[in-house]
């Protein structure tokens, strides 16, 4: 299997380390640096009507970059689209769902798939609105967000609320609900959840078993500054 290596801790690289005939797949323009054994190709991943699917989802690119160790063993350094964490997720022992722009790169054995979404929940999707990006299969899935990263672990009968624009992905078993209600908490888990919910009030809350990878910036913020440099230096 490949290895999937985070180096760096403010704005990291992923380091990817391939055998002789393995393969992964990364969000376009993710490779920064790779060894001359090392071949890359840009692809639809799953065919056209994947390709537009995930599109409208995830806001991904149209085309992937896939790298495969075509001439014998090699490494190549990755890096997310958002300035922040990256981590790194084994599929196969759970399915996820991501957020938009939180896929960096996965083993070729992880399978993306949108999944439909209800009305009431449709609200959650920052660009697709009633789809999200299910990775399945098997093998490792390297996400990314704004900021630093953490991951909280949902047990039964603990929910746990976080404003939506600080959830970067989750365990596809957990049940989630939008709400515009935030709910306080006392410890740790409380601090935790006060200091990543923003003033806007739409929140997400998880019950069940399972992960949830959050990030400390607000995404939505860091977009519209963007959006915002970009005109004014136009």
């Amino acid at each position: 299997m490949a290895q999937f290596t985070v180096t760096g801790d403010i704005d990291p690289f992923l380091h990817v380390s391939l055998r002789s005939g393995e393969k992964i797949y990364c969000e376009a323009n993710a490779m920064v640096m790779m060894e001359g054994n090392l071949e890359l190709k840009g692809k639809m991943t799953g065919g056209l009507g994947s390709a537009l699917m995930r599109r409208f989802a995830n806001g991904e690119s149209f085309f992937q970059q896939h790298i495969e160790a075509t001439y014998g063993a090699g490494d190549c350094l990755l890096s997310p689209t958002l300035p922040g964490a990256i981590e790194v997720l084994d599929v196969g022992a759970a399915r996820y769902l991501m957020n938009d722009g939180a896929f960096v790169a996965a083993e070729s054995g992880v399978i993306l798939q949108v999944r439909t979404q209800s009305l009431g929940t449709a609200l959650f999707g920052q660009t697709g609105g009633f789809f999200l990006c299910e990775a399945g299969g098997s093998g490792k899935l390297a996400v990314s967000g704004f900021g630093s990263s953490f991951v909280l672990d949902v047990e039964p009968g603990k929910d746990i609320v976080i404003d939506n624009a600080h959830v970067i992905a989750w365990d596809a078993k957990l049940h989630y609900d939008i709400s515009v209600t935030t709910q306080g908490g006392g410890g740790f888990l409380g601090q935790m959840i006060n200091s990543v919910t923003s003033g806007e009030g739409v929140i997400l809350k998880f019950s069940g078993k399972g992960k949830v990878i959050i990030c400390s910036r607000n995404r939505n913020a860091f977009t519209s500054w963007l959006g915002k440099a970009i005109s004014g230096a136009g």
